[in-house]
């Protein structure tokens, strides 16, 4: 027997052990195991309109030609992966980026107002965070309400706020964004008074015997300090503000956008195409999320943080 032969195993042995220990087997695992029972949902889900369909016809399906039909339909219950896959690459890669029919154009119109909202939920955040920090007043008066105000339902405020700024001529992107802002706020404005306040009182102590200001303290640790919790409240705050732009766009009877998407879908039964929108949805918090990972790489690697 060669070496080759006597090593061979091992290979194999070390590469399935590197597999285990990171991420592709684990995920790769549980992306099979739920493409396959997506496929076994759309058999059963769908059965009843199969049943109907060959009733119509008079004719006994055979397993096969069942679960074939089941997997082929044209406003199934559930469809199946490959007919996602086919729509999703159709209305992406088929269709010109400015018609109404692509993807491509929907998420630009639903990330726009995502992006321009998650920019002023930043800002707002902030500004409350410091001013909770920095006023015992505020803390004491602001923070209470800040909480409170995402207890009310999303979708009881959102044609409220759509109505208002009609009202005063704002419409389009505007109310999206504004709806996209009061979400992700909220998590920017808890996670930074966390970041704020999370020096040790050494480390206060220590600035006062350097005869430090209020503006250096706040400048030379809190916000240093407070970096790493303002990048993890960032990367909740894009993902609920991709959902308040979706949600704006509900009540308004949008003609873009994917929550527009997803309206029309669900009107005509083409639920081929919400599900498409949905998977298009995901793919952009997808890629917001990896954009604000991307900020808190470059933002820390200049602050001389360990990669």
């Amino acid at each position: 027997m060669t070496t080759e032969a006597l090593t061979r195993p091992v290979g194999l042995a070390a590469t399935f052990g590197h597999l285990r220990e990171g991420t592709a087997l684990p995920v790769t695992v549980v992306l099979l195991v739920t493409i396959v029972a997506w496929y076994l949902g759309a058999i059963w889900l769908n059965s009843g309109l199969v049943e109907q369909k060959f009733e119509q016809t008079d004719k006994s399906a055979t397993t096969a030609e069942f679960i074939d039909m089941a997997w082929s339909l044209d406003r199934p219950v559930l469809p199946a992966p490959h007919q996602v896959a086919i729509e999703f690459y159709d209305s992406v890669f088929t269709r010109d980026v400015t018609s109404p029919r692509s993807l491509v154009y929907h998420a630009y119109v639903t990330g726009s107002a995502a992006v321009v909202g998650f920019i002023f939920g930043t800002l707002l955040g902030i500004v409350l965070a410091v001013g909770i920090v920095s006023w015992r007043t505020l803390d004491r008066s602001l923070l209470p309400w800040i909480i409170a105000s995402q207890t009310v339902p999303i979708l009881a405020i959102a044609p409220m706020i759509i109505v208002v700024l009609g009202n005063v001529g704002l419409t389009g992107l505007m109310p999206k964004a504004v709806i996209s802002m009061y979400l992700c706020f909220f998590p920017i404005t808890i996670g930074m008074v966390k970041g704020l306040r999370s020096p040790d009182p050494l480390q206060l102590d220590l600035m006062r015997t350097y005869s430090a200001n209020r503006n250096q303290v706040f400048w030379k640790l809190r916000w240093p300090a407070s970096v790493a919790f303002l990048f993890t409240s960032l990367k909740v705050a894009i993902a609920i503000s991709l959902v308040g732009a979706i949600v704006g766009e509900l009540p308004t009877g949008a003609q873009a956008g994917l929550g527009a998407r997803l309206l029309s879908g669900s009107y005509y039964g083409q639920t081929v195409q919400i599900w498409s929108a949905l998977f298009m949805a995901a793919l952009l918090g997808m890629a917001l999320v990896a954009v604000v990972e991307l900020a808190e790489r470059l933002t820390l690697r200049r602050m001389g943080a360990r990669p």
